[in-house]
C-alpha cells in the first residue's frame, strides 16, 4: 500500500483589516509566530491559544520558515503599524498624571464596601 500525498491548504487567513490569522481562529501569525521565536513549541501555543488546533500551528510554523523573509517583512509593517496608534493614542489621551487622576476619582467616589464588612 503507497502513501497518497494530498496538497494540504495552509491554514492561514487574512481577515478584512488585512490581519492574517490562523486556523479558524482569530489568533494572529503574530502571535503564534512570536511565541515560536520566543522558544514555545508548538504545544506550548496550543495550550496557550486553545482555539488553534496543533496541526495548524506547525503549518503556521513550517510557512513562517519556508517564507521567513516575507513573513518578517509582514512582522515588520505590523509593528509599525501598531506603534503608529501607540502615539496616536498617546497624544490623544494624556497619560502624565494618570495614576494621581484616577486615584483621585476614587476618593471622592467614596470608601468602597467590603463584603465580608458588611453585617
Amino acid at each position: 500500500m503507497s502513501l497518497v500525498i494530498i496538497d494540504t491548504p495552509i491554514p492561514l487567513k487574512t481577515d478584512q483589516e488585512g490581519v492574517v490569522r490562523v486556523g479558524n481562529t482569530r489568533v494572529t501569525l503574530d502571535t503564534v509566530i512570536m511565541a515560536f521565536k520566543e522558544g514555545a513549541a508548538a504545544e506550548e501555543i496550543v495550550s496557550q491559544y486553545p482555539t488553534l488546533r496543533l496541526a495548524d500551528v506547525y503549518a503556521a510554523i513550517g510557512y513562517y520558515l519556508q517564507h521567513q523573509a516575507d513573513v518578517e517583512a509582514y512582522l515588520s509593517r505590523r509593528q509599525q503599524i501598531a506603534d503608529q496608534v501607540r502615539q496616536q493614542n498617546e497624544a490623544r489621551f494624556n497619560q502624565q498624571g494618570i495614576r494621581e487622576r484616577l486615584l483621585a476619582r476614587q476618593s471622592q467616589s467614596g470608601p468602597k464596601k467590603n463584603a465580608s464588612n458588611d453585617g
